[in-house]
C-alpha cells in the first residue's frame, strides 16, 4: 500500500477526496463507535475493547459519501445503544487521533463492519494515521484486512 501525503488536510471524507481527485463515496472513513447494553455475543465481543468501562468500542469503514447510523450500529452488534465515541478514548484505546484513525494497525482489536458502498470502487483511500496522509487500497483488500464484517450500517 502507498501512503499518500498532502500539504492540505485529509481529516475529512471532503478533504481527503479533494486532496487525492476522487470521488468522496471512495474514501473510507473509520468511525469509532461506543455500544453500552444489549448482547455480549461474537459480533461486538464481551466488555469493553479496553477493559476500562461498561461499554465497549467497535469500528465501522464507511463510504465519506454516507452518513452512520448508530441505530443500526447497535442492532448489528446486539448493543442497547450506539455513540460517537469520545475521542480522548479513542486516541488512548485506538492509539489515534480523531480525523486520521485509520481503517487497521489499531493498538486494540475492534469487531468491524464494513460498508458495501465501497465495493464499487477499484480504489479506496483510508486514513493513513495523521490528518494529512491516506492510503489506497482494493477495498476486498482492506475489508480483509481489517477482519471486517460486510454489512449497510448507513443512513
Amino acid at each position: 500500500m502507498d501512503v499518500l501525503e498532502f500539504d492540505a488536510g485529509t481529516e475529512t471524507a471532503a478533504s481527503a477526496a479533494d486532496a487525492v481527485g476522487c470521488d468522496t463515496a471512495a474514501i473510507a472513513s473509520t468511525i469509532v463507535v461506543s455500544l453500552s447494553g444489549g448482547d455480549t455475543g461474537a459480533d461486538g465481543g464481551g466488555g469493553s475493547a479496553d477493559g476500562d468501562t461498561g461499554d465497549r468500542l467497535v469500528a465501522a469503514i464507511t463510504s465519506g459519501a454516507n452518513r452512520l447510523d448508530l441505530d443500526a450500529v447497535a442492532a448489528h452488534f446486539g448493543a442497547a445503544e450506539a455513540t460517537m465515541a469520545d475521542p480522548v478514548r479513542i486516541r488512548e484505546t485506538v492509539g489515534w487521533s480523531i480525523g486520521g484513525v485509520p481503517p487497521l494497525c489499531h493498538d486494540v482489536a475492534l469487531p468491524t463492519a464494513f460498508d458495501p458502498t465501497l465495493a464499487r470502487y477499484d480504489t479506496v483511500y483510508g486514513a493513513a494515521g495523521t490528518p494529512s496522509a491516506v492510503f489506497a487500497v482494493d477495498p476486498e483488500r482492506l475489508a480483509a484486512l481489517a477482519d471486517a464484517t460486510t454489512v449497510d450500517l448507513t443512513e
